[in-house]
């Protein structure tokens, strides 16, 4: 715990006028940001005595090992500069909404030659309009469903699309009338995008006038007694009258606006936010959040609002926004969201009328959403901490880990080693910390020394961003010269969905002083392996080579789920229902379906791979070609020059090159059922065999 006088600037050193504060901890890591109007008096705030200051605030001076600040011309710009900061460095004490779910969006993709509606999720394109959020895609497939008899816009996909126009048929959708076809050209491009913007007007609340225009026609079209059109209109009517029946009029016609409710208590606070488009409501989405800093009603709002409008411009900023306290002061922020719409922005609290009692809607759903989440939460929250205490106490840890990483080896019969490490902080997964390695010191089949390798390689990695922030003088014990930056590779990053990775660090990657992230930055206080005794041996013998005595070790064998310590004959036994023993569990079935993921793509990737992949200037096309045409590459390195010209779009010179090719390549060993003993003659092992692998991997 730091001192905050040891960090305190200097009097007269921090400037009187508007800017962006940053407080860091003693990894240099950005655990706070904040903006103000005086920074001199905001700042000398924090450094007051620690029993005048909220508990959450001086729990957060003690964290922080540093501060500095920049300023700016305007509170704007500070607004501005905070957002994007925050956004950035992803601070542990600011706070974060936590979005329920990921909320589906009415898209229509006016960015396209033939606009096409559908259902879309997750960040926003240029040049595709949306509608919502709706609580359900559902809901949004039942309303276009409604809408296609009038609106007969494009939904299908752009394979179906471009395989209709191949055949020159249309979908089932086009011979019902519910699309125009254009894959056949029953419709002018022009035309279809102009249907599109019909259907975009509609949904933004322009509806009147388009129902009285097809009133007039269906009533023109029964005085010239053409009743079928009629009628056909008539049900046109009805359907989008049951479509706008799914949003019912809450304001007045023509209303745009957002509101925005907040619940809270002590600990935690809970945000509903209300979209009403043309008087309608036609979204809704809410957000929870820890108050990890004293923060009031207003300010609450005012982290809402960037939220919400952070990456907003135009139309999706709407002319009112309905808040049940205003931000402090409200200028800036009032300010901030005009320039971001073009216009003019009313910020304010309702006081009387509709808009008053629709807000006291709203400020009931936020209370139902923050009783709920309370609800599912609290013995989520208890349990999680009292597995904590129990993996400390039965450790014997001075503290609970709060960072805990898991390591396992992964490989099938010695083919294709790799190893995971998986990341739990306070409990819970944190995927973006997940890292995978490739065994690279030896081939074969040795889970102890794998795990050697993998441990010393996290490790020297963790100790060389130390000495690159200066917080490590000497140079860390086993880190030799010719390791260098990267240590040869150290582990792939990876999201939070397997398999994709970040960019690398290392490229690039911004000054230490910047407070971003960086892979192996951070040490865990508990190291997890996925094995008995000697796994854990090997990994304390990683650390010990490497000097470091403050990561405490332990394994998990699968047999009897015991919890193995270093240098200790017995194992640590806990009891079967031990919320403990739950959490080390799930960390290492964590651990090891990141492990079995990975070897299974790169086995994949190998057993998918050809000889004919190498061949220079030998493309898809051809290379299939040649497939189709002998059968197996087995055949085809058996082929003559002669034959293999034979191939359709095969030149000699291609054809010789690929005979040399695989002249050169040594035929792989013939593939072996499993389960049968059968021995596969084709190149390439069938799905049979591949799922009779699969009982044989770790």
């Amino acid at each position: 715990m730091a001192d905050p006088s040891s960090y305190r600037p200097k009097p007269g050193q921090i400037p009187d006028s508007p800017g962006v504060y940053k407080f860091r901890d003693e990894h240099g890591r950005v655990i706070y940001v904040g903006k103000a109007k005086s920074l001199r008096q905001r700042l000398a705030n924090y450094f007051q005595d620690l029993a005048g200051l909220h508990p959450r605030t001086r729990t957060m001076v003690t964290t922080a090992a540093a501060v500095e600040w920049t300023v700016v011309t305007t509170e704007v710009e500070a607004l501005q500069l905070e957002y994007t900061w925050i956004k950035e460095f992803d601070p542990r004490f600011n706070v974060k909404y936590r979005d329920d779910k990921s909320y589906p969006y009415l898209a229509v993709t006016l960015n396209e030659e033939f606009p096409r509606v559908q259902v879309m999720r997750g960040a926003k394109k240029k040049g595709v309009r949306y509608f919502g959020p709706y609580g359900h895609a559902w809901a949004i497939r039942e309303t276009v469903d409604l809408m296609l008899r009038v609106f007969p816009v494009r939904t299908c996909s752009a394979g179906v699309f471009k395989r209709s126009a191949q055949i020159g048929r249309p979908c089932l959708l086009g011979y019902i009338g519910k699309c125009s076809a254009p894959c056949v050209g029953r419709i002018s491009p022009e035309d279809h995008h102009e249907l599109a913007e019909e259907f975009c007007d509609f949904m933004a609340g322009r509806t009147g006038a388009y129902l009285r225009r097809l009133e007039r026609r269906m009533q023109d079209a029964a005085e010239e007694m053409e009743y079928e059109r009629a009628a056909r209109i008539r049900d046109d009517i009805g359907a989008l009258k049951r479509a706008m029946e799914k949003s019912a009029v809450v304001l007045a016609d023509a209303t745009d606006a957002d509101l925005i409710a907040v619940a809270e208590d002590e600990l935690e606070a809970a945000v509903q936010i209300f979209h009403v488009r043309g008087g309608r409501v036609r979204g809704q989405r809410g957000w929870v959040t820890d108050k990890v800093e004293a923060v009031t009603t207003g300010g609450l709002v005012e982290h809402a609002l960037q939220q919400l409008y952070g990456e907003e411009r135009g139309d999706a900023v709407p002319k009112e926004v309905l808040v049940p306290a205003l931000p402090e002061p409200v200028e800036p922020v009032a300010q901030w969201l005009s320039e971001r719409r073009g216009s003019q922005v009313s910020l304010r609290i309702p006081q009387r009328g509709d808009k008053k009692d629709l807000m006291a809607t709203v400020g009931r759903n936020a209370q139902q959403a923050l009783a709920l989440h309370k609800t599912k939460r609290a013995s989520d929250l208890t349990t999680r901490s009292r597995a904590l205490e129990e993996i400390a106490e039965a450790l014997g840890l001075d503290a609970v880990p709060l960072r805990i990483e898991c390591f396992d080896i992964s490989h099938l019969q010695g083919d294709d080693v790799v190893a995971s490490m998986v990341v739990f902080e306070d409990g819970l997964a944190r995927k973006s910390e997940y890292r995978r390695f490739q065994i690279k010191t030896f081939q074969g089949q040795d889970d102890v020394r794998s795990m050697h390798e993998v441990i010393g390689r996290r490790f020297k990695r963790y100790l060389q961003e130390k000495q690159k922030s200066g917080e490590w003088t000497e140079e860390p014990a086993g880190a030799s010269p010719e390791d260098g930056n990267g240590l040869t590779d150290g582990g792939d990053p990876v999201t939070a969905r397997d398999g994709e990775p970040e960019p690398d660090p290392l490229a690039g990657r911004p000054t230490d002083e910047d407070g971003r992230p960086k892979r192996f930055a951070y040490p865990p206080q508990l190291v997890v392996v996925d094995g008995g005794a000697p796994q854990v041996a090997a990994a304390r013998r990683a650390l010990d080579e490497l000097g470091i005595d403050d990561v405490a070790v332990c394994g998990l064998a699968k047999r009897l789920e015991e919890v193995w310590l270093p240098e200790e004959d017995d194992p640590v036994v806990l009891p079967r229902s031990s919320e403990g023993l739950y959490l080390l569990q799930r960390v290492r079935d964590e651990a090891h379906r990141f492990a079995i993921t990975y070897q299974r793509s790169k086995r994949g990737k190998r057993l998918k791979s050809s000889p004919l992949d190498a061949v220079a200037g030998l493309g898809d096309t051809r290379r299939q070609a040649l497939l189709k045409h002998f059968g197996s590459v087995k055949k085809l390195r058996a082929a003559t020059v002669d034959e293999i010209c034979e191939v359709p779009g095969v030149g000699r010179k291609t054809a010789e090159t690929v005979a040399a090719a695989l002249a050169g390549a040594a035929p792989s060993a013939p593939a072996v059922n499993t389960a049968t003993g059968e021995i596969i003659e084709d190149d390439g092992a069938p799905p049979a065999a591949l799922s009779a692998e699969r009982g044989q991997e770790r």
